[in-house]
């Protein structure tokens, strides 16, 4: 499967292999003078096509949103979300799996100064996996601290661990617990967690300690 960015609509078709691709390149008229980019299924560029005076296509990553000004969050973002991400001029990325970074999105964060704070969290899911409490703490605490803004919070999906960090940032807005679960449950379709909403619910804002200089405003 590949992806061919044509204007501001993706086209992906089925293809068994390379050919298809170089045959894209060799009658690129035949595509229009928009044709951008071809992606393999992993969202990874395959060919580069020059297209003068055409501003590249802005691909935010799966479940992107605006928490508050200065705070984005996410699903994983690859290769053909980083011309969108440029234009967020990030400070911070958090990073909330555990696994270690890809190396595209390491080089995007080294091009562009991008700090990562990684802090890995296994999924809240029944019976034995439960999110740490210090770790949300730790993330809330880097987020809290507008230095650190434009800032963006992701996981894989952008659900369930980032869903409970927006829902404990929530708190610290005293939200409501039905305004934050009818956003922890948008975000999260049909893969809502209990124990997720259990654990928002019962975070205790206590244990942060935020420089009240560097909080946002909107604090």
């Amino acid at each position: 499967v590949f992806e061919v960015v044509l204007g501001r609509s993706i086209v992906r078709s089925t293809v068994l292999d390379s050919p298809c691709v170089d045959f894209i390149e060799l009658h690129p008229e035949w595509f229009g003078s928009v044709l951008d980019c071809v992606y393999d299924d992993k969202g990874r560029p395959m060919k580069s096509f020059e297209t003068p005076g055409i501003t590249p296509l802005l691909i935010p990553p799966l479940n992107f949103a605006m928490v508050m000004p200065g705070i984005y969050r996410s699903g994983y973002p690859n290769s053909k979300n980083h011309t969108f991400l440029q234009t967020l001029k990030l400070e911070t990325i958090v990073y909330l799996c555990p696994e270690e970074y890809t190396s595209e999105n390491m080089q995007f964060c080294a091009d562009n100064e991008v700090r990562i704070v990684n802090i890995g969290i296994n999924g809240n899911k029944e019976p034995f996996v439960d999110i740490p409490e210090g770790a949300i703490v730790e993330a809330l605490e880097v987020i809290l601290d507008r230095r650190n803004h434009p800032l963006l919070i992701h996981c894989n999906k952008g659900k369930h661990r980032t869903g409970c960090l927006v829902g404990c940032l929530r708190k610290v807005q005293r939200w409501s617990l039905t305004s934050i679960f009818d956003e922890y449950r948008r975000f999260a379709g049909t893969k809502v967690r209990v124990l997720d909403q259990q654990f928002i619910e019962l975070f205790q804002l206590s244990r942060l300690r935020c420089s009240r200089q560097h909080l946002p405003s909107w604090i």
